[in-house]
């Protein structure tokens, strides 16, 4: 899984660096501290991309995850960093602070 270089930016930024940053597998590595961290988002569904629609500044991307579709929007530059492309293989990586439940 690959993280584009503004999310592993914002990664290293919550840890404090403001240097370069690289990504490996599902850890985050700042250059010259030594540090690193997982993410913490455990829904990491596996999924083809079906469909990439860019604006002026926003991507929307869907990822067919089995059946089911799953909708995100990300930058253009992520897109074209993650070299994002129907029929790619690709995770929905979902963090939610909250989660509600609801019944019938």
């Amino acid at each position: 899984m690959i993280l584009s270089a503004l999310g592993r930016h914002r990664v290293a930024q919550q840890m404090g660096h403001h240097g370069p940053v690289s990504y490996s597998g599902y850890w985050v590595n700042t250059y010259g501290t030594g540090a690193a961290m997982k993410l913490s988002a455990r829904n990491r569904l596996k999924g083809t991309v079906t469909e990439v629609t860019k604006g002026a500044t926003t991507s929307h991307v869907r990822i067919d995850i089995g059946g089911a579709v799953v909708p995100a929007s990300i930058t253009n530059e992520a897109v074209d960093e993650l070299k994002l492309a129907k029929g790619q293989t690709a995770y929905a990586v979902i963090k939610a602070s909250d989660v509600m439940v609801a019944v019938d």
